[in-house]
């Protein structure tokens, strides 16, 4: 059984195919990054129409990849949302022609979930009940993932996503379009401790999650220090902040596994790519005895591999779309 993925849902234009579930055949991406870099983030306009223009060539390569033809693919899975509403609606439109045209079934697949579920392909079927933290730039949440395979969201940020308070603060420093690699490479060189930012709601009893007081307070710092005539160590300031956004997501991640008595813990999302994310959930779940899942690197950020795996998961169930499947911007993962 083949399916081939289709990510459209911001600004990379991504296809994948995978075999059987679980074996990945080809991932191939078409990054927007130089286009949105001018502007300091993604512009849906600019967005929608590069993946009008790149969303065929980038589906042949990935078939070339994978060594097959359309007549070889079983079915076709695309992003449905959540996500920019022009940019779904290229992928959408995409795939309703191909399954149109070859006689495929369509396969509507939730863009979060998909991140959750792109693991099998490393990690083989997924054995819930599990705890995740998806985190991306436009989404934070902490969700349970239960023994029926359903999601129940146990808490989300009220505010700002990491990605988006990543990319900002970035901004702010001076530093390139997208700023969370940029964070955290800076990050390497400096002093987590240097600053003492705001953990907000670490102690308030829920698992919601709030990062636009630390961004402001960022802010603050570093104007407070422009007007006292000091000269910050920019390594120092993303350190800090960068330890502040992982502490809060880590400690409410885990407190969530411990009170819901589960022993395994789910990254997902393209901040999951993140090295001191990754590095201090590995410290702690290894001390905990929890089984940490975290997908490679590549895997994190938006791919068609993760359509594709969780397309295959929908087939498998017979949970096939029509062509009268909409785009949903705020599609919930819930359910």
């Amino acid at each position: 059984m083949l399916v081939l993925g289709i990510e459209t849902s911001c600004d990379e234009t991504a296809v994948g195919i995978v075999e059987d579930r679980f074996h990945l055949c080809a991932n191939v991406v078409a990054s927007q990054t130089e286009l949105h870099a001018p502007y300091g983030g993604v512009v849906p306009e600019v967005a929608a129409r590069a993946h009008l223009e790149a969303l065929l060539p980038t589906i042949d390569t990935a078939l070339v990849q994978a060594g097959a033809r359309l007549s070889d693919i079983d079915a076709i899975a695309v992003t449905a949302g959540p996500g920019l509403v022009g940019a779904l609606l290229v992928g959408v439109s995409a795939a309703k022609g191909l399954a149109l045209s070859h006689d495929l079934p369509l396969l509507g697949v939730n863009h979060l979930r998909a991140h959750v579920e792109v693991a099998q392909l490393e990690y083989g079927e997924l054995e819930p009940p599990l705890v995740a933290l998806v985190v991306s730039g436009g989404h934070t949440s902490i969700v349970s993932m239960d023994a029926d395979g359903t999601f129940r969201e146990l808490g989300a940020t009220i505010d700002d996503a990491a990605g988006e308070a990543f990319d900002k603060i970035a901004r702010y420093l001076g530093l390139p379009f997208p700023g969370g690699p940029e964070i955290d490479r800076l990050a390497r060189e400096g002093d987590p401790k240097a600053f003492d930012f705001p953990r907000a709601l670490l102690h308030d009893g829920t698992y919601r999650l709030s990062l636009s007081g630390l961004k402001t307070a960022v802010v603050r710092e570093l104007r407070r220090m422009e007007a006292a005539g000091e000269e910050p160590v920019l390594a120092d300031v993303a350190a800090s902040f960068q330890e502040a956004i992982v502490d809060v997501q880590l400690i409410k991640t885990l407190r969530a596994a411990a009170e819901e008595g589960l022993d395994q813990v789910l990254l997902a999302g393209g901040v999951a790519a993140n090295s001191r994310l990754r590095e201090r959930f590995t410290e702690e779940t290894s001390a905990n005895r929890q089984r940490l899942i975290v997908p490679s690197v590549p895997l994190c950020t938006d791919n068609g591999a993760m359509v594709a795996a969780s397309g295959a998961n929908l087939y498998a169930a017979g949970r096939t779309a029509g062509l009268g499947l909409a785009v949903d911007a705020n599609l919930p993962l819930a359910g």
